[in-house]
């Protein structure tokens, strides 16, 4: 019997409630038996615990059963010794048990602290293995003497038991990888992504989870945010004193620390004036230096490329950062909602929006949804993985809901996935992130794998430079930069300007004469597949459906007079471009030119959008710099012939001297806060 004297017993436990429930003594199930004792097996990886086992340290033997528990599918922890280090014979006996030994403790409520209701896995498992020390042999060691493997609960499986706190451990190395990634500023989804390649793991199966690389990187901060945020605020306030047009606002807490601030330039401000109908609001990254939850507005324009429109700093991901956040951005962008806006699955950010943009169109971006398909059914699923994946994008890109009702049902049934929590959420907010529900609204092409890699690297751009705060929106502004994005966008367009003519319908022409490389591509895709479609006129408008199907296809409305056209494929709603069903209608209708309405500004060349965005412009000062910016496209497009740059300059001359020759009004020229 154990002794009950308090010199020779120190009793641990991890919990209070372990010595409520859980009661192991020398009559527990298996006991030791001096003639079963036998050679130890600890180097014997996958053995079983026995009776009379010898270990030479019970450090040795925790490492032991921790590996059988492993094996089995679940984990161990110390529950408690008898015996003092250095007093007496020192410790004596070991317990080890079962991760769900014991059972909730009752806790105190405090109201003045916040409680995390988390649920307990403890359900009283008897569980255990007991050693015990001896020194019949001379040389002190430990020997088991009470071994239970009888769990009341299900064991997990060997793809699951890796998640157990236990078995998540960080190496080092790890430690040293993921320090230096946070340096560099990626986000910690694209940390697991690297590590998993580096060591050929397929994903989800690295030995530590996204929250505890989170976990580890709020170790590393040792920076003094305060002063950071001191220096980050004298920064904006720099930078509006050389450039008055720069937009930043900050919000301090009541002992005047920066809580929330949120910037943006004059470029933006007039990008959003044609690009701002579809805006990204990603609140996927952190500068992880300062653990600071980072908001970033971006959107797509004429040439298919990322434009960035505004950034904020959080301290805090609630309702309320996030909800001022949209409201400062709507005060930069003059008060103009975008018609939608693509965020994560964050109900914080949900809330925000309808609360401060109840009129835009919410939708979750579907590969901030993908990318995390991984980690939550690589493991769930093993082989069958990419069977389900591919099952989901077909589903995905549906066009009836019905449809895509019925067949979510299946492949639940299919893959077993009925209490899946994560396939259970997907589902409840369907309406927001599955094509045949979004088709009506305009995305501007933002939903597809080729822009959310775009923008993602566009985002990486300005998210390398976050050993200071201050050299963070440096960074910002050098990615942004207006000249730096005019170049870009007119390499894109020299790359495109190769494209030919495909079809020879005059429909074609006319759109490429109007409409930039990147949009005509996409229409131009649309006219190849249209010769593939048969029309047939019906009472009310025409059935378009393909030339090998005898059944189903799209209704497609067409008023000549009017000059509208419709489909019910939405897929110019979508997307600002015809799609193959109305061209074809437009074909057979005799139609050589695209209707004036269905060539968006938004997709037109730089001549035609400027000209939209001067009409829109009220303000003299931006309309100036918008002239800067032609400017500045000008000389990179002169620049790179002789004959490009003689016609440049002699058209240019002329156009000075008729300039020139403009009387300048009064009114308008005394507004030199223009030039200040």
């Amino acid at each position: 019997m154990m002794s009950e004297d308090p010199e020779h017993l120190l009793v641990v436990y991890d919990d209070h409630s372990d010595q409520r429930s859980l009661s192991l003594d020398e009559t527990s199930s298996t006991e030791e038996s001096p003639n079963e004792t036998k050679l130890s097996l600890e180097t014997t990886k996958d053995s079983i615990p026995y009776i009379g086992q010898r270990f030479s340290t019970h450090d040795t033997a925790y490492e032991f059963y921790s590996e059988f528990a492993k094996q089995c599918g679940f984990s161990i922890r110390r529950h408690r010794t008898e015996g003092k280090d250095g007093v007496g014979k020192g410790l004596t006996r070991r317990y080890f048990v079962c991760h769900r030994a014991g059972n909730t403790p009752v806790k105190t409520l405090n109201e003045n602290k916040p409680q995390r209701n988390r649920k307990s896995s403890r359900c009283g498992c008897q569980a255990y293995m007991r050693i015990s020390k001896t020194t019949e042999l001379g040389a002190p060691e430990w020997r088991v003497t009470g071994f239970s493997n009888h769990h009341n609960h299900e064991l997990l499986e060997p793809n699951q038991v890796r998640f157990l706190p236990a078995y998540r451990t960080i190496s080092d190395v790890d430690k040293n990888r993921i320090l230096m990634f946070a340096k560099t500023g990626i986000s910690v989804q694209q940390m697991m992504r690297l590590m998993e390649l580096e060591k050929c793991v397929e994903p989800g199966y690295l030995p530590f989870t996204e929250k505890d690389v989170r976990n580890l990187i709020q170790s590393f901060r040792k920076v003094d945010l305060e002063d950071e945020s001191i220096d980050l605020l004298r920064m904006c306030k720099n930078i509006k004193e050389k450039d008055n047009n720069f937009r930043f606002e900050y919000r301090l807490d009541p002992n005047g620390r920066l809580e929330n601030i949120a910037w943006s330039y004059a470029s933006s401000v007039q990008s959003y004036e044609v690009f701002g109908d579809a805006v990204v609001f990603d609140t996927t990254h952190r500068l992880n230096a300062f653990d600071m939850p980072l908001g970033i507005w971006v959107g797509i324009n004429n040439y298919g490329m990322p434009c960035f429109f505004g950034c904020a700093l959080l301290r805090e991901e609630n309702l309320k950062s996030y909800s001022w956040a949209l409201k400062v951005f709507l005060g930069f962008m003059n008060g103009k909602v975008p018609q939608t806006i693509l965020t994560d699955q964050t109900v914080c950010v949900r809330e925000a929006i309808a609360t401060e943009m109840p009129t835009a169109k919410h939708a979750y971006c579907i590969w901030l949804i993908v990318a995390k398909f991984p980690s939550w059914y690589n493991a769930v699923l093993g082989e069958r993985y990419n069977e389900w994946k591919n099952e989901f994008y077909r589903l995905y890109n549906l066009e009836s809901v019905e449809e895509f009702e019925m067949g979510w049902r299946d492949m639940v049934n299919m893959f077993g996935l009925h209490t899946n929590r994560h396939i259970n959420t997907l589902f409840a907010s369907r309406s927001l992130w599955a094509l045949p529900y979004l088709r009506s609204h305009f995305f501007a092409g933002m939903t597809t794998a080729g822009h959310s890699k775009a923008i993602n690297a566009f985002i990486q751009r300005f998210l390398s430079a976050q050993t200071r705060l201050a050299h963070f929106i440096e960074q910002v502004a050098v990615a942004v930069d207006f000249k730096d994005q005019a170049g870009e966008q007119q390499t894109m367009q020299q790359n495109l300007q190769n494209i030919c003519l495909k079809t020879g319908a005059p429909m074609e022409s006319h759109a490429a004469s109007i409409l930039t490389p990147y949009a005509f591509s996409k229409l131009q895709e649309q006219l190849v597949m249209a010769a593939h479609y048969a029309s047939f006129q019906l009472e009310d408008g025409f059935l378009v459906r393909h030339h090998t199907k005898l059944e189903g296809g799209r209704k497609v409305y067409w008023v000549p007079r009017e000059g509208h056209i419709s489909c019910t494929c939405h897929y110019f709603e979508s997307t600002g471009i015809l799609c193959r069903h109305a061209l074809r209608v437009l074909s057979t209708g005799n139609c050589f030119e695209i209707p004036e309405r269905y060539m968006p500004v938004r997709w037109r060349r730089v001549n035609a959008s400027m000209k939209a965005l001067q009409t829109n412009l009220s303000d003299h000062g931006e309309r100036v710099r918008v002239l800067e910016g032609m400017v500045g496209s000008l000389v990179t497009e002169s620049v790179k012939s002789k004959d490009r740059l003689d016609m440049a300059m002699e058209h240019v001359s002329v156009l000075l001297e008729r300039v020139r020759e403009v009387p300048v009004s009064a009114s308008r020229y005394a507004r030199n806060d223009v030039f200040s």
